[in-house]
């Protein structure tokens, strides 16, 4: 393909790209004032049209920063690729640093209007940056940003890349909590799907993007670009989900009701939906009918031999860059109408209530009804990560499982209902009424906490994930690094044993719930939805390695025998026991600007609850230790049974050798004292 060909293709795409993303914004106008100034506080023409268009090109730099890193860590081999991929990286996270300082300046213009040319402009700056909520958090991108520029320019492994990344991740979340998602009706499921739909854009843009690049510069050729583009249209479809289900998320809170699907805002919504079925559309005819096309035929080979290969390898890059650019002209018009929507107000009020009750002043919401046996099914408080992530484990999982049936392997359909069973009890626990009531209730919250360290990691160590990924994932031969590399390389690597051993795993298990509940950490869980995620991220880790540690079959931990097994259990056992009699004795509320504060009408008072938590912790605790008890005495049971069916039939082989050389041993000795030996 005629060099001149590649960037007419690109230049069409980011061309027809910008014109989407002004005309999404047209649409947008009436509502935002980005055509019709403010009377009140007029921000200017240069900041009405140019705030959502550095917004843009602030995301698409942030797309192509992480798509490096992405390809880096999973798609590339080691080698030209992969420094390329580095400083393509590192290039696209300086220009995101300096997109990233543009749009805090615009942003202060904006929160500024028409009072920009005070004197005190510098002052009003400083004071934005350092002392609102918003301005640190754009201070923060830029940060991080310049940070992601200077580390990307300095690794030179997929290793180096992956710490990056997950630095690159922050930004991310960060931008969820601006925007509507930050005060709208449902504001922590509105967080959640707008860092899965940041999340899946950036994959899936960023990466296309890179791969375009790097086909620019001449990398990616041979047998290399057929097999990086199949890798990619795996990761596309995983970014096609989250882009898909967090989409029909945020409309389904923000549209609110069917009377409201007249408005402009809707329509805006009904376009990206289209938009969005265009991208899967052509992802699917782009690993239909150009993946296998994009793999050239190999130099000396005709004939038969060369069947399989449809057309040359020249060929099959101008389809390439052909379908590249149109991918990328269709996700410039998506990511113009989220900057659209970003600057419209949607048909939901996203406005404070006006005599708001304590409960909302506390965590924006209205108390749930009381609290029966009844609404802890019928009472919901949706985290979409946790939900997608739940239901996602039960695809990969059981698709595995599917794949090794059909190869003619072995795999116990009891390990199978096992981690259907974990992954459908922390769905409920995260999304159901236990999520629901655990955050009003100290009680709700504490069993939905020791079924989430305790009952549910039972049933994932169970199920054994990482035997069951080990074999059903196929390996790579080309050096690059796929999910079964990445899990081999965790399971093996210094930080893995470290955690994964068995006493670090029960003072994490133990020593984290005494630290989390009697430090700020607690509050943090209840106040930021990043310290909800995180708590049940660490706790369900906790569990999980803890519980890996003692009856676990998955790779990983030196486990020790079963007596320090027993030992350990119950010395976790007597921590947990120990914590809840402190909290059934205490007096003294946890977190009490939280829970006493709520303006509960029913049910008990704040701290009788938290007494009661502290009996549920003592009480629930039990169950799961004597199971988990009960498993390590089975286990060594049997082991003890192997053992024995081991020397048994070595004796008959060989005969009793241990027996002989202890009788031959006391024949020594009585020799020496002049005692005939005992028969």
């Amino acid at each position: 393909m005629p060099k001149a060909e590649r960037p007419r293709y690109l230049a069409a795409a980011l061309v027809g790209g910008v014109l989407l993303t002004l005309i999404a914004v047209a649409l947008s106008g009436q509502v935002s004032g980005i055509f019709t100034p403010d009377k009140i506080s007029d921000p200017g023409v240069f900041v009405r049209w140019g705030l959502p268009l550095v917004t843009v090109l602030t995301q698409l730099a942030m797309a192509v920063t992480m798509g490096g890193l992405i390809a880096v860590v999973c798609l590339l081999v080691p080698g030209p690729d992969v420094r390329r991929a580095l400083v393509l990286t590192g290039v696209a996270a300086a220009v995101w640093t300096v997109l990233a300082l543009i749009t805090m300046l615009v942003t202060f213009m904006n929160v500024l209007g028409g009072r920009r040319g005070d004197t005190e402009f510098g002052a009003q700056l400083a004071s934005f940056v350092l002392e609102i909520p918003l301005g640190r958090t754009l201070l923060a991108v830029v940060i991080i940003a310049a940070l992601v520029s200077v580390l990307a320019l300095g690794v030179s492994t997929a290793t180096g890349a992956a710490w990056i990344l997950a630095l690159a991740f922050v930004p991310l979340a960060l931008g969820a909590m601006t925007g509507h998602t930050s005060g709208a009706a449902g504001h922590n499921i509105a967080l959640s799907a707008m860092f899965l739909h940041l999340l899946g854009a950036a994959a899936w843009i960023g990466t296309l993007a890179v791969l375009a690049l790097l086909r620019l510069r001449g990398g990616l050729v041979g047998l290399q670009l057929g097999a990086v583009v199949a890798r990619f249209s795996a990761l596309a479809l995983w970014a096609y989900a989250m882009v898909a289900v967090s989409g029909v998320i945020s409309a389904v809170i923000r549209v609110g009701s069917v009377d409201a699907l007249t408005s402009r805002y809707a329509i805006l919504i009904a376009a990206k939906v289209g938009l969005t079925l265009a991208l899967g559309a052509l992802g699917w005819a782009h690993r239909r009918n150009v993946m296998e096309r994009l793999r050239p035929a190999p130099r000396g080979v005709r004939g038969a031999a060369a069947e399989p290969v449809v057309v040359s390898e020249s060929a099959g890059s101008r389809l390439f860059w052909r379908l590249t650019a149109v991918e990328l002209l269709v996700m410039g018009a998506v990511s113009g109408v989220a900057a659209a929507l970003g600057r419209s107000n949607p048909p939901v009020p996203n406005e404070a209530p006006v005599a708001p009750t304590p409960s909302q002043i506390i965590m924006g919401e209205l108390l749930p009804p009381p609290m029966t046996f009844a609404t802890w099914f019928t009472q919901w408080r949706w985290e979409v990560i946790m939900a997608f992530v739940a239901v996602s484990a039960v695809i990969v999982y059981t698709r595995w499982y599917i794949k090794l049936r059909r190869r003619g392997d072995t795999w116990p359909i009891l390990r199978l209902i096992s981690w259907w069973t974990g992954m459908l009890l922390f769905f409920w626990i995260t999304s159901g009424g236990p999520a629901m009531y655990g955050h009003i209730l100290f009680s709700a919250h504490m069993i939905a906490h020791m079924v989430l360290v305790m009952v549910i990691p039972i049933f994932l160590v169970m199920a054994a994930p990482v035997t069951l990924a080990l074999r059903g994932l196929p390996g790579r031969g080309d050096g690059s690094r796929g999910p079964r590399e990445w899990i081999l390389i965790l399971v093996q690597s210094r930080l893995g044993h470290f955690f994964a051993h068995p006493l670090v795993a029960a003072l994490n298990f133990a020593g984290s719930m005494i630290i989390f509940y009697y430090s700020p950490l607690f509050d943090l869980a209840l106040r930021t939805h990043v310290g909800h995620i995180g708590m049940i991220v660490h706790f369900t880790l906790a569990g999980y390695l803890f519980v890996n540690s003692l009856v676990g079959i998955d790779p990983g931990p030196t486990r020790p025998g079963y007596p320090m097994r027993i030992m350990l259990l119950f010395a976790t056992m007597t921590f947990h026991a120990f914590f809840g009699v402190t909290l059934m004795s205490s007096y003294g509320l946890l977190v009490p600007e939280w829970f006493g504060l709520m303006g509960r009408t029913w049910g008990v008072s704040a701290i009788e609850d938290q007494q009661t938590g502290g009996a549920i912790t003592w009480g629930i605790g039990e169950i799961p230790t004597m199971m988990l008890a009960i498993i390590v005495a089975v286990r060594w049971s049997r082991d003890d049974e192997r053992v024995a069916r081991r020397r048994d039939r070595r004796v008959a082989k060989v005969g009793d050798v241990e027996m002989d050389d202890y009788n031959d041993m006391l024949a020594s000795l009585a020799t020496r004292e002049g005692t005939p030996p005992q028969k």
